[in-house]
């Protein structure tokens, strides 16, 4: 037995490297929400250029660091490093030959002639939504989505357009939780005369902006505005965006829907619910 008092050797290892905290590498993809150490900077990234990462903050402002450690995730470190290259996607980020919505894409398909079932959203921004996500499969199935302005007239317009079979309506409705003004317009057209040829389905959100994931605009969560205010001047003010006039809200509703790509930004309590209503328009 060699009994050796004094130990091993220190310098037999790489002593220098003992007790190190390793810092795991991080992939900065698109959207991942990062915290820049030195300068408290957070945002969401939008681009890798080189050697350098751009992040958003939820203000639009843009800032480009270096990438490397001195990262922040949910505030524990990371090493941010370039992503690996994915295959060749589509729009969205899509696989090639898929619609936004997922759909095996048709090549060269024409519009088919409009059929006498209709889509009826509230209003102009979830119509936008939809066309942008669902719009080559509505144009191949040829089924015509318009928008409401609200649903507080839903019972006489349904009446008005006389549905039946072969001229379905399928509502999508915001805010469609019990208990709510929603619910009960909702109710009321299902047990109407034609109650058979109507689908009305609807969402938890207040506003259909809240279906787009908060991710995408660099955002863990929505923020939650007082019942006092106007929902959408609320939301533009809690993110500090201008909110005073009409024109403010129409270029805040354009900033959220240009993070949109595809059906994989969109939270699956709407997703699920435009296929039920595209579904049932076009069965036989």
């Amino acid at each position: 037995m060699n009994d050796d008092r004094y130990g091993s050797d220190v310098l037999a290892t790489d002593w220098r490297k003992r007790g190190a905290v390793v810092v795991p590498k991080q992939e900065a993809t698109r959207d991942l929400v990062v915290e820049e150490v030195a300068s408290g900077f957070c945002g969401a990234v939008v681009r890798v250029e080189g050697r350098l990462v751009q992040l958003e903050d939820r203000h639009g402002a843009v800032r480009a660091f270096p990438l490397g450690k001195g990262f922040l995730i949910d505030g524990a470190p990371v090493e941010l490093v370039v992503p690996r290259r994915a295959p060749a996607a589509g729009p969205g980020g899509l696989a090639p030959g898929r619609t936004a919505s997922g759909s095996l894409a048709v090549a060269d398909a024409k519009a088919r002639v409009a059929r006498a079932s209709r889509i009826f959203v509230e209003g102009r921004h979830d119509a936008e939504l939809v066309e942008k996500v669902w719009g080559d499969d509505l144009r191949i199935e040829g089924v015509v989505v318009e928008y409401l302005e609200g649903v507080d007239d839903l019972a006489a317009l349904v009446d008005e357009f006389s549905p039946g079979p072969g001229r379905r309506v399928g509502v999508l409705v915001d805010h469609l939780v019990p208990g709510s003004k929603e619910s009960r317009i909702a109710d009321a057209v299902r047990r109407g005369r034609h109650g058979a040829n109507v689908l009305v389905v609807g969402h938890p959100y207040v506003d259909v902006w809240q279906a787009v994931k908060p991710q995408r605009l660099g955002l863990a969560e929505w923020p939650t505005v007082p019942r006092s205010i106007e929902w959408k001047h609320g939301i533009c003010e809690a993110l500090g965006w201008p909110h005073d006039s009409q024109a403010d809200i129409a270029r805040a509703w354009k900033r959220i829907l240009g993070r949109v790509g595809s059906y994989a930004d969109l939270e699956p309590q709407l997703l699920g619910r435009v296929e039920e209503l595209i579904d049932f328009v076009t069965a036989p």
